[in-house]
């Protein structure tokens, strides 16, 4: 089957070889009256070529039952959700189309470079639409309603309503400087080793990391100041604003290489090279790496939709919102937001783990299948196969115990929240307390992050330089994630990771029975958080436990340069490796050109680098590597830089950090603090909570620091959680109108509603759940007798039938089900982890199975049945069954005339006369010997006396024997 599989996607490549030269052969097939019908046909090819690639990297991945490789670990944790994979395949096979037209065109027209501007726009605008893509190319349908100003969109989408795709999930990263592609369009820096930049080559990232980053985990400092919670919250927030998908496909396109395999450069592989002595590594000198996904539209040459220019470089797509909106713990998308939530709860509660509890309080709930169960289980005799993982708003949640534990934090006051709020205005629907726990929560994450953690990072001069007082919604300003910040400038939260995982008792001592865990022997293990003593203990060792501290030669610890991943099976990986790579992959500048967008002075000489950076010996490593200033990486730049008064950042990082968080507040129409989003009694309460608050609601610490990212002792730095101050939830107490009725309905099927003011009414608003479409009114005024109108219903989707893009591979069958739709495989395929293609399992069909069986049993049923009717007839016939004389008196038995001494002789003898009784004598053997054949058996006495064993002898004369005597 493995065989076959290769051999299918070798022939789509060669396939495709052949195939678009011969499509496009001749200027009337592609200008002429059938161009639409060959860019369609190309497209379609396209399809299957990226659709092969995907297919062999699921088939191999499912082959694979161990623990998963690091490198496995490292594509799960980039794994979009649904939504986020179905644009970034889309924008792949958009991407092949174009490059194989452009190549096709090119040939045929004699040209030697690839043309600019041979694509019109109606081409560019038929792939875009045959290929998937142009439906999240074009702007939202923005909802008209009362609602749409009372809460966000769970896509982010429509913030702005000038410019609805501003900050939305799924859309390309902003560019605050053109990308630096080696072909202009893109291919990473670094992809033509031969290419000279300055006159120097790039270095490899790998010796990057080896002479400039890496250090021992015993060598670490650590931070005299903040709390190992400053580190994680950074990496939390991370994970609410920014996360890009790699390539859909682990193979590469057309030519079916296996990323995990090849050590070169072949789109979607970017494989980060080793030194030639390097040892221990598996599948050949380099690490594997995937290239990001493009965003639709991007990576093209040639006029595009009539307003962009004629070359459109390569893009990434952020999966998430850009907004710090709690899509950690509510989704990005409704399809995730639907998973998320408690449906038959009238709180509007998000769903927990209904296995494990801690201490009475909630877990997140597992993954449910197909999605991968890349986990590690706990150990035991159950085997090395994987484990589900936690679920939450973002799909990396179960990477280590800490990430766990807070947005574990964060589910908790959800539902806290959600419950009080339902409690206190019982008028309020499902859907209203939902949405208002959820507008509370992200208002929490909003102050915590700007008020309590980006002042300790940028330091207070640069954070009052680059953000500064809020004065107001700006809708001018685009709060689009920049691809710079979320590549290279975030990602400085890397070197503060300590490498070990630190569990405390009640007293905040190292517990007896819980010691420190390395790194990794934490990743993606949520059994250590349910089987090892659950959330308290890591939260203690959160915030009594000091974070790593970024020294300019210690950058990044073992655990993450040498151990990534690693679950106790073959292989490694290097976080600060990839993070170089991946900023080449996304084409960013270099490290001068940053600091000349910020307005910091350009390095030119290994002096000016040492002033920066104030470490002889890294920069002098640095310069040998590099030759040249303006060839660093931009993350290692701005990561080696020296510290700013009373901050955990360099100059650039501070600004770009700073400049993003900035945009981020002022471009946000729902920012906490932007008139109209709560009453100003509202934003007193909220401006009194924190981040020390919601651990002591959510887990049984009786006491906390003030401030929980100040590194503190217990307990002379902590404070009773009584004297923590938190919300008071009377401030969100609605009173009903008296003989008001128009919130009570009993609720809508598969959908729900809530109330808001519109024109001085009170509007019931209707929405349906994911896969249901509201028929009826959507919006309804209320009166003293309740609604004006009936409310509208919610009618299931049939996604099966959808074309563009089609909801399964066509290689699944499409099930319609109630909210939903199901892909569905005939046996033995299975379901790949994408839920929609199907792949080969490997093994025989049940259906072959069962007939096998079936088979045996009727052959040997037949058999037994044949058997038995011939003994039947010989026995009955048993005179006429041989050619064989009766006995002449002597004892001997002649060979009827012209018989064959063979192995025919056999059968039934004739009965024998022994002593003038009558016997039965049955051969039940026969052995030949030379020319002699001798038979073994017994004589039966119709009698119930028994007779004496006998063995005759045949021969060419006949057949002779001793007579049996009666005893």
């Amino acid at each position: 089957m493995r065989a076959l599989a290769v051999l299918g996607v070798t022939l789509v490549a060669a396939f495709t070889h052949s195939f678009f030269p011969f499509l496009l052969r001749g200027k009337d097939l592609l200008w002429g009256r059938s161009r639409d019908s060959a860019v369609i046909s190309i497209v379609e090819e396209s399809r299957r070529v990226v659709d092969a690639a995907i297919y062999h990297t699921m088939k191999r991945d499912l082959s694979k039952r161990e623990i998963p490789r690091p490198s496995q670990l490292l594509s799960f944790s980039k794994l979009p959700e649904p939504t986020s994979r179905a644009i970034a395949r889309a924008a792949e096979i958009m991407e092949a189309s174009v490059q194989a037209l452009k190549t096709s065109v090119s040939g045929k027209l004699g040209q030697s470079q690839p043309p600019t501007d041979v694509l019109p726009e109606d081409v560019l605008n038929t792939i875009a639409n045959v290929s998937g893509c142009l439906p999240y190319m074009l702007p939202p349908r923005c909802p008209n309603t009362c609602l749409a100003n009372k809460y966000r969109l769970i896509t982010g989408a429509c913030n702005n309503r000038d410019h609805p795709r501003w900050g939305a999930s799924n859309t390309a990263l902003a560019r605050w400087l053109p990308p630096t592609y080696e072909d202009g369009v893109s291919e990473p820096r670094g992809w033509n080793p031969h290419l000279r930049y300055n006159g120097f080559p790039l270095p490899p990232v790998r010796e990057v990391t080896r002479q400039v980053i890496q250090v021992p985990n015993e060598a670490v400092t650590e931070d005299d100041q903040y709390s190992d919670l400053l580190m994680v919250w950074g990496q939390y927030i991370d994970h609410d604003i920014a996360f890009t998908p790699q390539s859909t496909s682990r193979a590469a396109f057309g030519g079916g290489a296996d990323c995990q395999l090849t050590c070169e450069n072949q789109n979607p592989c970017f494989p980060i090279q080793l030194p030639t002595n390097a040892s221990g590594t598996a599948g050949g000198a380099c690490l594997p790496f995937y290239r990001s996904s493009a965003a639709c539209g991007s990576g093209i040459q040639g006029a595009f939709f009539g307003n962009l220019t004629s070359a459109n470089p390569r893009q990434q797509m952020n999966g998430l919102t850009s907004f710090l909106d709690a899509s950690t713990v509510y989704g990005s998308s409704p399809a995730l937001e639907k998973q998320l939530r408690n449906w038959t709860s009238a709180e509007g509660l998000l769903r927990v783990n209904t296995r494990y509890r801690d201490a009475g309080r909630a877990y997140l709930p597992f993954t449910r299948p197909p999605a991968p169960t890349a986990c590690a289980p706990e150990p035991g005799p159950r085997g090395t196969a994987g484990a589900p993982c936690f679920l939450a708003g973002d799909g990396r949640a179960s990477e280590v115990p800490a990430l766990t534990a807070v947005h574990t934090l964060w589910l908790r006051e959800h539902n806290r929240l959600a419950s009080a709020l339902k409690a206190l205005n019982a008028h309020w629907s499902a859907d209203t307390a939902y949405q208002e726990a959820r507008k509370v929560v992200g208002a929490l994450h909003q102050i915590i992050t700007m008020r309590d953690y980006v002042p300790k990072v940028l330091g207070p001069e640069a954070f009052q330089q680059h953000v500064g007082p809020y004065k107001g919604y700006d809708p001018a300003v685009d709060p689009t994630v920049s691809n710079v910040f979320s590549t290279a400038a975030f990602r400085f939260g890397h070197a503060t990771v300590h490498p070990l995982v630190r569990r405390l008792d009640a007293r905040f001592q190292e517990h007896p029975g819980l010691p420190p865990l390395r790194l990794q022997d934490a990743f993606f293990s949520p059994w250590r958080l349910l089987k090892e003593g659950g959330l308290d203990p890591l939260v203690r060792g959160l915030l009594a436990r000091p974070a790593k501290l970024q020294v300019q030669d210690q950058l990044m610890n073992e655990e993450l340069t040498e151990r990534l991943f690693v679950l106790g099976s073959s292989g490694r990986l290097d976080l600060a490796s990839i993070n170089l790579q991946r900023g080449r992959d996304h084409g960013l500048p270099g490290y001068n050109a940053w600091r000349e967008f910020c307005g910091l002075p350009r390095l030119e000489t290994q002096a000016d680098l040492r002033a920066a950076m104030a470490n002889a010996s890294i920069t002098g490593r640095i310069m040998d590597l590099y030759g040249h200033p303006d060839n660093i990486d931009v993350w290692l730049g701005g990561l080696a830089e020296t510290f700013l008064p009373q901050a955990r950042t360099g100059p650039l990082f501070a600004c770009l950090i700073g400049k993003q968080m900035k945009a981020l507040r002022d471009g946000d129409r729902f920012w906490w603090e932007s008139s109209g989003v709560f009453t100003d009694a509202q934003r007193r309460e909220l401006a009194r909570h924190s981040l020390s608050r919601v651990i002591c609601d959510n887990t049984g610490l009786p006491s906390v620091p003030a401030d929980a990212f100040q590194i503190g002792r217990f307990p002379r730095d902590f404070e009773s959680c009584e004297n923590i101050p938190g919300l008071n939830l009377d401030m969100w107490r609605e009173a009903l109108p008296q003989g008001d009725t128009c919130g009570l309905l009993d609720g809508v099927d598969n959908g729900g509603f809530a109330l808001c003011r519109e024109s001085g009414r009170r509007v019931l608003v209707f929405s349906c759940r994911h896969g249901f479409q509201l028929q009826g009114q959507e919006q309804v005024a209320c009166s003293p007798h309740g609604a004006d109108l009936q409310p509208p219903v919610c009618r299931d989707i049939n996604e099966c039938e959808a074309v563009t893009p089609p909801p399964c591979h066509p290689s699944a069958r499409c099930r319609n089900t109630k909210g939903s739709f199901r892909c569905e495989c005939m046996d033995p395929y299975v379901l790949g982890e994408d839920g929609r293609t199907c792949v080969d399992s490997g093994r025989l069909p049940n259906a072959s199975l069962v007939s096998i069986v079936l088979g045996a049993l009727l052959v040997g049923g037949l058999a037994g049945l044949t058997w038995t009717a011939v003994c039947w007839w010989t026995h009955k016939g048993h005179k006429a069954s041989l050619p064989i004389a009766e006995t002449d008196g002597r004892g001997t038995c002649q060979l009827g005339r012209g018989a064959r001494l063979d192995m025919s002789c056999h059968s039934l003898v004739p009965p024998l006369r022994a002593q003038g009784r009558a016997s039965e004598f049955e051969f039940v053997m026969l052995e030949v010997r030379g020319g002699e054949m001798t038979a073994s058996g017994s004589t039966v006495d119709k009698s119930p006396r028994p007779v004496q064993q006998v063995r005759p002898r045949l021969s060419k004369q006949g057949l002779s024997s001793t007579q049996p005597s009666l005893s």
